[in-house]
Parts: C-alpha cells; structure tokens; sequence
C-alpha cells in the first residue's frame, strides 16, 4: 500500500459545498417546511440487547441508552466522550488528546471494538486503523452490559457500545451548525432529511468539516465526514436502506505519551503541562481515511414475521509518523529523553452480513418472540512497521522539562528495521433466541455456535487459529404493578484473538467468559421516573493483555483469569416536562485470579476505578424574561487508578470534572429569528487536571478545559 499523502482538500470542499447546497434546492420545494419533528428510529432498527424491537426495560440485563440530545448538549467530539456519562464504563484511556482511538473498559475489561447500527466497525486488536464514528451520525448510543456473543459473536465480556444511527425520516427536515471555540475550533455541520418524489423514496444526508488546534503543542485535529443514506418502501412490505459513510482525517493531533515523573507525580527537577509534546514537528503525521457501504433490507412477511438482512463493506487506510519512549530512556533528573523513531502504514478492508427471522407465535397465554440468525465477517488487514535511527546528534537532546519540539532532520534518518504484518481473519455465527411472555414474566434464552479462524504472519513468521464455540445466555424478569421489575441472568463469552504469545510463541487460546447478574429495573406509570440497580459478577479466562515488560509495547500475553465484581445504579427523573435529573454510581472490584506464568495473580489491572459517579440535568425555561433558554451541567468523579498492571508504582489520582451547556431560542426575541439557537457548551469547566496511565514511563493529560460557542438554524 502507498504512503497516504497529505493533500489538499479541494475534491472533499467540493462535496461538501455541495451537501450544504442540498438543503436550500430541497426547501424550495415544500411551502411550509415544519420546524418542530418527531424523531422516528426507523423500521430497521432493532434494540441492541435483543436484536428485535422489543423494549430495553424488558431485557434481563443490563443496559444504557445515551440519547442523541444529550450528545449534542454536551458537544462531544468522540465516541469516547459519548460514554462519559455511562455508568460501569471507563473512558479516554489515553487522555484528551489522543483523538484516533476510541479506548474504552466496560466493567473492568477493555472493549476494543464498537458497533454501528448493530453491525460491527471492523479494528483489529492492537493496530492503530480504528474507524470511528462522529457524533454527526448518532441518533442515540447504548450500552449493553456484560457478555453478548449469543447474538454478536465475538466479544468481550464486559459489554459491548452500539452506536444508532441517524435515518432518513418522514418529515422534511434541515439543521445547520457554525461553531467556533478554543483551541481555534472551526466547525460548520450539516443535517437535512425528507422525503423524495412521492413518497417512496426518504433520504438523509449529514456533512461535516472541522478543524481544531490539538492540546499539544504543534498537533491539529482535522475531519470531513459525509453520510447520505436513502430509504425505499418497494412495496408496503419491503423496505431498503441504502448508506455510506465516508470520513477523511488529515490530521490526528498525536499518539505518544510522558513520564510519570512531572507529570503524574511531582518532580523538583521540572514538571510538564497538558500542552507539552515529547514527539518531533518534524516526524508527526496521522492521517486516516476510510468509508462504508452497505444496505439494509426489511421484508414483512405478514403481522408476526419478517426477514432483516444487513450488510457493510469497508475499506480504511492510516499512515503514521511517531516517535515513543521506553524503561531506561527518561533521566528524571535531568529532564533528558531518549526517542525511538518508527513509523506505521496500515491498510484493511472487510465485509459483515447479518441475517435475521424474527417472528411472534402464541401458544395459550404464552407469548414467543422467536429469532433465528446466520452471521459472517471476514477482514484482512496489512500493515508496515518500520524503525530508523539518525544521525542528528541534536535530536539525542531532548529535554523533556525544555522541550525543542524541532530537532529532527528527516534527510539524516535510516531505516532500521521492517514489521510486515499480514492478518485475515473469518467468523461465520448461527444463533437463535426465544423471548418471551407469560402473564408478568419476560423469559430469554438463546445460544449461539461460532466458527472461527485467523491467519497471522508477521515478516514469514505465520501462526493460524481455528476455533469453535457455542456461547448461550437464560435470564428473567418479573413486572409488578408498582413498576419494579426484578431479574435474573447467566450469559458467556467467546473472543477469539488474532496472533500469539509473544513469551511462548503459541497461537492465543480463545478468551471466553462468563457472568451471573440480579437486579431491579423501575419504571413509573406516568414514565416520569426510570432507574435500575445491578449486580454482577464475571470470570474471563485466557485473557490477552500488553506484555508490560515489553520494550515497544508491541507484544501481547495471555494470563489465566481474571474476576470483576461489582455494583451499578442509574436513575432518571424528570421532575417536570422541562427539568430532569439524571445520575449513576459504579462500584467495582476486579482482580486477576489466576495467572502463574506473569506474575499478576492478586494485582488490579489498570483503568478500573473502585469508585465512579456521574450527574447530568437540564432545565428548560418557557415562561418569563429567560423564555426559550436551557440550562445544562453535569459532574462526572472517577475514582484512583493503579498505574500499572504489576501494581509495583503507585496509582493514578482521582478527579471530578464538571461540565456546563446553555441554550437559548432565537425566536423568542423575534419571528425573523425562527429556528435559530445558540449554545455555549463548556466541558472540564474548572478546568481539572486528571491523568491517565499505562505504566510510569506511558502517562496521559486528560481533556483540558474546552469551550464551545455553536450558532444553529433549522427549517
């Protein structure tokens, strides 16, 4: 694969000029075009936690819905940031601003991989070429907790996040965004939905172009995104959904990381700042590019049954230019760092199909929500790894404490050595499940069996897998009158991991898990009031992790089991049409139980706070002098951290970050201004430092202070 260059934008401002223009020619065709919409999920939206459009509160399992209004109240930029709020998931794991990755842990096991509208985004574990999807395209995000491979196949136990996305709607329907903030934010967005011709035909089409400083020095963060998507009704029976989404990353601020020491801990030699950079201007590139084409067809085959068929193809390429630091090369005296030089080149393109029945069939007063499923993926993924040396005397230098961001001379450099990594991997999937109600009980069961297999070679050196398992969840819950609902379930895990051991040299076993959960789900009659207390306890076995005695970081080990226990609350309350409260408590407890070859049994893996909270209400005024105005904060506490996974150096402090959003109607000043807002949206407010680590020579910033001034239109 050829190096992607850094290009001028010209063929991408074109397209999205053009997809500003849509709206306008589309306008002038509706008289009265309405202001106010309901938004409607679609027909071929299903919930995540049962793959049918059964509702989540009838799941028993744990599950959180992040609704689309209060991603855009909150401005987040990520997926990463979506999940902030989320109660039992950990976030932003290499601080604020790495933007390319979106790192998340769900009940104390990293969750590499999310989905998009039930269908995979395609990442291999451990590479730098992870799709992400902007927030421009989600409609809501849920979060589905504890192991799901009954219906998703491969997967952690944890949980797993599936992004919603935005559909064509009935409705015709325009937003337009300009915003501008720190860090030199310029933004413009576009959402504009309705329906075609006569009727058959809807159509969406989102755009977006943003550029912003990054929060280390000499870093930018860049990315068009363009998503048209079209829904058919054939018949009164047949629906199809055409997509694509296609994004554009020139620049990804960085990917590199500081010591502890001045850092996370004081030093009174010299310290660092959320700005400080340990890389070099002149060896800093992230460019990404990627896109997605697929379908979705429904056919209603009478009342109780129907057929979904989904389908996605996928092509992305990253190119980087970095340099990292490892044990040995920070003199914490001094302030002088050594740097490694290297490089990646990463290519991979893949196809995922789902296949649906679902049906409801009555026997007595027994009510059954069948589906039945067959699944396949395959990708296959390249990449170069390339390192150099120089012989720039200067760029030895460094100083970390002084940093000279512009040492380099990319004529002195010579390549050292060349990681040629080849990987495919394939997964067909059958399952089934049978929900169902009788009287005030919801029963599930459903089972699942995967085959699965890989091929990995790195430079001639080629390990295969080929693995089967069956995987199967029981649960029940039973609704009161009083609208509590208490439940119960067993659910296991199947994640197979591509390559080997790098102590021993054998193929990974699979990863496979198992978890038992209670709890009591609420929901008031008058639905003013929701909330849901659980509790779980997981085992994961043969779990893959970064071997922390490796000089790059590059290398993968596998130790025995791990336990995660703990406790989850989320409530909601709105306490009038116009003010709710929403708030969530996370206790966890996780610990490796099992592992004689590394030396971790009894240690807490890293990123698992005992102890998180969250807060988040909005009030909105509709009478007096602050008529049409919204006042949005919210406050998220994540509790300690060990540093590293041999819990040998200390523990990452705690912090509680406050964030603030306000809007205001424009219309209410004058009926020249109908349908325009303005919001100021402020995230990390008191501007708290916080920080995150992998061990004391691979540390983080977390998000710095960041406010956002947004003006929007819609007609």
């Amino acid at each position: 694969m050829a190096v992607v260059k850094h290009s001028t934008f010209s063929p991408i401002a074109v397209a999205i000029m053009a997809a500003f223009a849509t709206p306008f020619v589309l306008a002038a065709q509706a008289d009265n075009p309405p202001v106010d919409t309901v938004t409607i999920l679609g027909k071929t939206y299903r919930n995540t936690a049962t793959k049918t459009t059964l509702a989540p509160q009838e799941t028993p399992q744990g599950i959180s819905v992040i609704e689309g209004e209060q991603l855009q109240q909150r401005a987040v930029t990520s997926l990463g940031q979506a999940v902030r709020y989320a109660p039992g998931v950990v976030t932003e794991t290499k601080g604020g601003s790495v933007t390319l990755l979106d790192n998340f842990y769900i009940r104390g096991f990293e969750s590499n991989q999310s989905y998009y509208d039930g269908m995979l985004v395609q990442y291999l574990k451990g590479w730098n070429l992870q799709p992400q999807i902007d927030p421009i395209a989600m409609q809501q995000v849920e979060i589905f907790k504890g192991p799901t491979s009954v219906l998703y196949g491969a997967m952690p136990p944890g949980g797993m996040v599936n992004v919603i996305a935005k559909k064509p709607q009935p409705q015709r329907h325009t937003e337009l965004s300009v915003s501008g903030g720190s860090r030199n934010l310029k933004q413009v967005t576009l959402d504009t939905t309705g329906p075609l011709g006569d009727g058959d035909l809807r159509y969406r089409l989102l755009a977006k172009s943003r550029k912003q400083d990054g929060q280390v020095d000499g870093t930018e963060e860049e990315r068009y995104v363009i998503a048209p998507s079209l829904d058919w009704q054939i018949t009164d029976d047949t629906l199809l959904n055409l997509n694509l989404y296609y994004q554009k990353d020139p620049d990804m601020g960085m990917n590199s990381a500081l010591p502890a020491s001045g850092t996370v801990t004081g030093n009174p030699y010299g310290s660092t700042s959320p700005s400080t950079s340990a890389g070099d201007r002149n060896w800093s590139k992230f460019e990404r590019e990627f896109w997605m084409l697929g379908y979705k067809i429904q056919h209603d085959f009478n009342a109780e049954w129907s057929l979904l068929q989904s389908l996605r193809y996928t092509d992305a390429t990253l190119y980087q230019e970095n340099t990292y630091h490892s044990a040995g090369q920070f003199d914490a005296v001094t302030g002088n760092l050594q740097r490694n030089i290297y490089s990646t080149d990463e290519d991979s393109h893949g196809i995922v199909v789902d296949n649906q029945l679902s049906g409801q069939v009555s026997w007595g007063s027994v009510e059954h929500n069948l589906l039945l499923g067959i699944d396949y993926q395959r990708l296959k993924g390249n990449s170069d790894y390339r390192t150099y040396q120089t012989t720039e005397s200067d760029f030895g230098a460094f100083n970390l404490f002084a940093p000279d961001n512009n040492l380099l001379d990319r004529s002195s450099l010579t390549q050292t050595d060349l990681y040629a990594y080849d990987i495919s991997i394939k997964q067909l999937g059958f399952y089934f499940q049978d929900q169902l109600r009788w009287n005030r009980w919801v029963l599930i069961g459903g089972g699942r069996f995967d085959h699965y297999t890989s091929s990995s070679e790195v430079s001639g050196y080629s390990t295969d897998a080929d693995d089967n398992e069956f995987t199967y969840r029981v649960g029940a819950l039973y609704e009161f009158d009083s609208g509590l609902a208490p439940f119960a379930s067993f659910a296991t895990s199947f994640s197979p991991v591509a390559g080997g051991d790098s102590q021993f040299g054998q193929p990974f076993k699979p990863e496979t898990g198992k978890q038992v959960e209670v709890g009591v789900k609420y929901q008031s009659a008058d639905m003013s009031k929701q909330g849901s207390i659980s509790l779980y306890h997981i085992l994961k076995n043969d779990v893959v992790v970064t071997d922390p005695s490796s000089a790059d970081y590059q290398d993968d080990i596998q130790v025995g089991e791990v336990r995660s226990q703990g406790i989850e609350v989320e409530g909601r309350w709105w306490v009038t049409p116009g003010w709710d409260i929403a708030a969530s408590y996370t206790y966890s407890d996780v610990e490796v139980t099992k592992d004689s070859a590394n030396g971790l049994q009894g240690t807490t893996p890293i990123y698992v706070p005992e102890h998180s909270a969250t807060l988040w209400s909005t009030y909105q005024i509709d009478q007096g002098v602050l008529d049409g105005s919204r006042v949005s904060a919210g406050a998220r506490y994540v509790g300690s951290m060990m540093m590293d996974a041999t819990n040998t150096q200390g523990k990452v402090p705690d912090y509680t970050m406050v964030d603030l959003s306000l809007g205001y109607d424009l219309g209410k000043i004058s009926e020249r201004l109908q349908g325009v807002s303005a919001d100021v949206i402020a995230s990390n407010l008191l501007d708290e430092k916080s920080y995150t680590c992998y061990d004391n020579m691979n540390c983080w910033y977390g998000a710095e202070r960041t406010i956002e001034v947004k003006l929007g239109y819609q007609f």
